[in-house]
């Protein structure tokens, strides 16, 4: 049994006064791998005074000495890399190959791209007849989700700690292990006391008490956009700043000058059912022409029955679904696109065969979806594709952009057409042709997505405030 009962506060591992203890669930057999402590407000308040505390110095700290301590941290994370991997596929049930090619390498991705932008960041430049200054904007709450846990975790932490900011981290329940880990690695870093703090608990407890925190001074939130609707709600009342990443529904527009359909339907089925559908950006809705669509369909149904499901440990594509409410959401979404008059192509209700226990949902594909279903609206969050027939261009840019969120888009098709699409859709990250993400590039959203951008330099002013100095010529 891993139980991990204390919070990391003011470099040091302290017991709570609470009692209460939150079970961690190994998705992929439903046992319990661990507990950890339900906090209360009085660790928010210890955690957020130690930070408080901490600033008073680290805010005046010198780029050179915020490099160091990123250089720092990337060589530690290096060293507990294989942890990373393990814990991951332990807490959240990401397949080994995906925890380390790509959830436990976010980590370093993040923390590169943070130290890149910092050593070519002025801080401190005349602009005009002032002096512009970029200062850090002081104690950073975080609360990250259990799907991408370091990716969320370390695009947040970096940029913070790059910006001479200090913070006080709420990761999710569901994988807390991983946020854990990592304060070892800050610790065995070197990080000043203070800088790094986390605290666990739920939401409406531990999340709330550092929302509303009148000495956070900014709010650094990923998850569902109720979650965050909340979260700003909380922080309202202390007119902190705050940063959002939040749900998404996002289309894949397959163009008829694309290249290569097949490829392209593939490689969009195989992007929406990667780490079991559990991505915001996910590419959900396949928006195809009815020159194209029933290839397509094929195609893509196709995908879904070639992609294994199964045990973490083993030679899978796909894993389970992190948790059991969120498994049970995914088959319930599954049902009612079937009441709905959707044609199941691929996938349903049913576990994988030899599975009797675990959060297992087949790769699953809805055929004759229309814009007004559920399964084409709400965000599902699990590995389930649904394929839109569009008659003109026009339909289809209406499509993607009919719709609550905003997060990321995607269209397959000749590159300068594509690129003209681009710019009619509203989201704030467009791939095009299955484009791997740009070095550095911001990600954040449109609408009910949220408000801000993380990653690299975009992440590291989402922590810094402006200040203009004005004083009399020389």
């Amino acid at each position: 049994m891993k139980d991990k009962l204390k919070f990391y506060i003011n470099g040091q591992w302290v017991e709570s006064e609470s009692n209460e203890k939150i079970e961690v669930i190994n998705p992929a057999n439903e046992t319990i791998v661990g507990h950890v402590t339900a906090g209360t407000k009085e660790d928010i308040d210890s955690a957020v005074k130690a930070a408080t505390n901490a600033f008073k110095t680290y805010q005046f700290s010198s780029k050179d000495q915020r490099i160091e301590l990123l250089n720092n941290v990337i060589a530690e994370y290096e060293n507990r890399y294989q942890d990373f991997v393990d814990t991951i596929t332990e807490e959240m049930g990401a397949p080994l190959w995906l925890s380390s090619k790509a959830q436990a390498s976010t980590g370093i991705k993040n923390l590169n791209e943070t130290l890149d932008a910092l050593k070519e960041y002025e801080f401190e430049k005349e602009e005009g007849d002032y002096i512009l200054m970029k200062e850090p904007i002081g104690v950073v709450g975080m609360i990250t989700p259990w799907n991408w846990p370091m990716n969320q975790i370390t695009t947040k932490v970096s940029a913070a700690l790059a910006a001479g900011c200090t913070m006080v981290l709420k990761p999710s329940e569901i994988s807390p292990y991983c946020a854990m880990l990592l304060a070892e690695v800050f610790d065995t870093a070197g990080v000043p006391a203070g800088i790094f703090n986390v605290v666990n608990g739920y939401g409406p407890t531990v999340g709330a008490a550092l929302s509303e925190h009148k000495y956070v001074d900014m709010m650094s939130f990923t998850g569902s956009t109720r979650a965050g609707i909340a979260v700003a709600q909380a922080s309202a009342t202390t007119v902190k700043r705050v940063h959002q990443e939040l749900g998404g529904k996002s289309s894949n527009i397959i163009l008829d000058d694309v290249a290569d359909l097949e490829r392209s339907v593939k490689g969009g089925a195989g992007h929406c059912f990667l780490n079991s559908g559990q991505s915001c950006n996910a590419p959900t809705k396949m928006l195809v022409s009815s020159t194209n669509y029933d290839k397509a369909v094929e195609v893509a149904g196709a995908t879904a029955e070639s992609t294994t499901v199964g045990d973490p440990h083993g030679e899978f594509r796909m894993g389970p679904i992190a948790n059991k409410a969120q498994y049970e959401k995914v088959l319930r979404m599954i049902e009612i696109g079937i009441e709905e008059g959707a044609t199941l192509v691929a996938g349903g209700t049913e576990r994988p065969d030899g599975y009797d226990s675990g959060y297992y949902v087949k790769p699953t594909v809805f055929a004759n979806v229309t814009p007004d279903m559920t399964i084409a609206k709400e965000e599902i969050f699990g590995p389930v594709l649904s394929i839109i027939k569009y008659e003109t261009e026009e339909e289809a840019i209406q499509i993607a952009n009919d719709t609550e969120y905003g997060l990321a888009g995607y269209i397959q098709g000749e590159p300068s057409h594509a690129h003209e699409v681009a710019k009619k859709i509203r989201a704030g990250q467009i791939i095009i042709n299955g484009g791997a993400r740009g070095t550095g590039a911001p990600f954040g959203g449109y609408k009910a997505s949220g408000n801000g951008r993380e990653h690299g330099l975009h992440g590291l002013e989402e922590c810094l405030e402006t200040k203009a100095v004005i004083a009399p010529g020389a």
